[in-house]
């Protein structure tokens, strides 16, 4: 029978609980009781055939503790005057937590939303928005608490994170909590605390004023004596560097960057999939010719479209149609392909990026960087050296 099972009733108040509508009232002080359930009952045509099952429902329904039931009368033929649950209410909310087994969840709830009233009120709105998230992180509530009253005594301290000196807490706590806190700061802080531009968990340094560590920039060139030199440098030094080469060449396989046949006044750097970062500051790059070699596949278009929003002359090497075709037997698959616009390409990367989304050539196409011949890199090289 298509009956409103009592589990069925209690699972209605577990959606509530779920979506966090039952403690969210608890902040806002909305209450969503007296609440009346979705029910179902036997229609009087099914109590008179399947009378039985029928009376096992209605004391299953009449069994469900912290719940007012409303019922209608029903006149059998045989057993003459019976009740039926008409409609089922849970009227407060106390009931609701009770029936579902979360009285003690919400102690815990109520206690965690009375110190952030008396503390930092400017958060009610994330417990309202994220309670259960928040009940999550009861045991750290405390600390988190701590960490908002020290940035608001200390906006942008300038400081790494293992620097915070607050009893209790240290950088992995910060750091395991980066997200919660930047929804926290952005509540608690001024404006002019906050640095819009950086965005992400990657970016909760910058965004609100912590020390980060440096960007390192790996690169290799031929020194005056002409001997090769693989470099690591701070991303503001290497900003400094402003080096005697006419081009630079970025690659993202190591094997490629250290094996790389380095043309005359040219340097390359070891690129980081889609991280530019490090050469965002590097005003004399924009005086060079750049060029770069990632994998034909739809990521190393993606890295090459991501790098020309910061540097708009790069140019792309080995990433063409030949390239890809001489070396079919050397073919592997993207685990996840791309397939988002990519503005930036030019006609030809475009034409070769649409190919490989759109799967003609084959499932997730891919050749690596470092799959391709030797001589035909040289052969590339030089052909660039020609132009």
């Amino acid at each position: 029978m298509n009956w409103t099972s009592p589990s069925a009733l209690i699972a209605q108040l577990h959606k509530l609980w779920e979506r966090g509508e039952l403690l969210a009232g608890m902040v806002s002080g909305e209450s969503l009781f007296p609440r009346r359930l979705v029910l179902k009952s036997p229609s009087s045509t099914e109590l008179s055939e399947h009378f039985d099952a029928a009376r096992a429902w209605i004391a299953a329904i009449n069994a469900l503790p912290h719940c007012r039931i409303e019922q209608r009368e029903f006149r059998h033929r045989v057993f003459g005057n019976n009740r039926v649950p008409d409609a089922v209410w849970i009227d407060s909310l106390d009931d609701a937590l009770a029936l579902l087994d979360k009285r003690r969840d919400a102690r815990r709830f109520a206690a965690l939303l009375d110190r952030t009233r008396l503390r930092q009120p400017a958060l009610l709105p994330w417990l309202a928005g994220r309670p259960l998230q928040a009940l999550a992180l009861h045991d750290d509530w405390v600390r988190l608490l701590d960490l908002v009253d020290w940035m608001q005594a200390h906006p942008r301290p300038g400081l790494y994170l293992r620097q915070v000196d607050i009893a209790g807490v240290h950088s992995k706590f910060i750091e395991a909590h980066r997200a919660v806190l930047s929804a926290m700061f952005e509540l608690a802080l001024p404006a002019q605390a906050i640095d819009l531009s950086a965005t992400g968990v990657g970016g909760f340094a910058q965004r609100f004023g912590f020390r980060d560590k440096p960007q390192r920039v790996r690169f290799r060139l031929q020194d005056p004596a002409g001997l090769d030199t693989d470099m690591t440098l701070d991303a503001a030094s290497f900003a400094r560097l402003d080096p005697a080469v006419t081009q630079v060449f970025i690659t993202e396989n190591e094997i490629n960057f250290l094996a790389f046949p380095l043309p005359a006044d040219s340097l390359v750097v070891f690129g980081a999939g889609y991280g530019f970062d490090m050469l965002r500051d590097v005003g004399w790059l924009t005086r060079r010719r750049l060029i770069y070699w990632g994998d034909i596949d739809t990521h190393g278009f993606a890295i090459l479209d991501q790098l020309r929003s910061q540097f708009p002359q790069v140019a792309s090497l080995m990433m063409d149609h030949a390239t890809l075709l001489a070396f079919t037997a050397q073919w592997g698959q993207e685990d996840q392909a791309t397939l988002r616009e990519l503005p930036r390409l030019h006609a030809d990367e475009r034409a070769l990026y649409d190919l490989l989304r759109d799967n003609r050539l084959g499932k997730n196409v891919r050749l690596e960087q470092e799959r391709i011949g030797f001589d035909w890199v040289r052969s590339a090289l030089a052909a660039l050296s020609g132009k």
